[in-house]
């Protein structure tokens, strides 16, 4: 029996943003709640390179093998990891006994849209 399930991909056009670029208007109480968990999440520097190794992965998605080498211990890595998926930046999905992470579809837009630019 496989434990693997596919993972719904949405397309980055389509896909609704966290919240409003920010110079559009001020955040409601809950975008700003999602927003700052989404960039919270990156302020750290473990986090945010865990991050950037599995979205610039080949494929878009990286097994936890290929990303555990940033200079902690594999469960503080599964630690960080874990924040991750639960600000909604990572999805994850088990394969065999590893486990393989994937940016969230239109996550990068998003958080750039929010930012806006000048």
């Amino acid at each position: 029996m496989s434990n693997t399930k596919a993972l719904p991909m949405l397309d980055p056009e389509t896909a609704a943003p966290c919240c409003p670029p920010l110079t559009e208007r001020p955040l409601t109480a809950e975008e700003a709640e999602r927003t700052a968990k989404m960039f919270k999440a990156l302020g750290d520097p473990v986090r945010l390179r865990l991050f950037s190794l599995v979205a610039s992965h080949e494929g878009g998605e990286a097994c936890v093998c290929d990303i555990s080498d940033v200079g902690v211990s594999q469960p503080t890595v599964s630690h960080h990891l874990k924040k991750l998926k639960e600000a909604g930046l990572l999805a994850s999905e088990r394969r065999g006994t590893w486990v393989y992470y994937r940016v969230e579809p239109s996550v990068l837009a998003a958080m750039g849209q929010t930012l806006g630019q000048y």
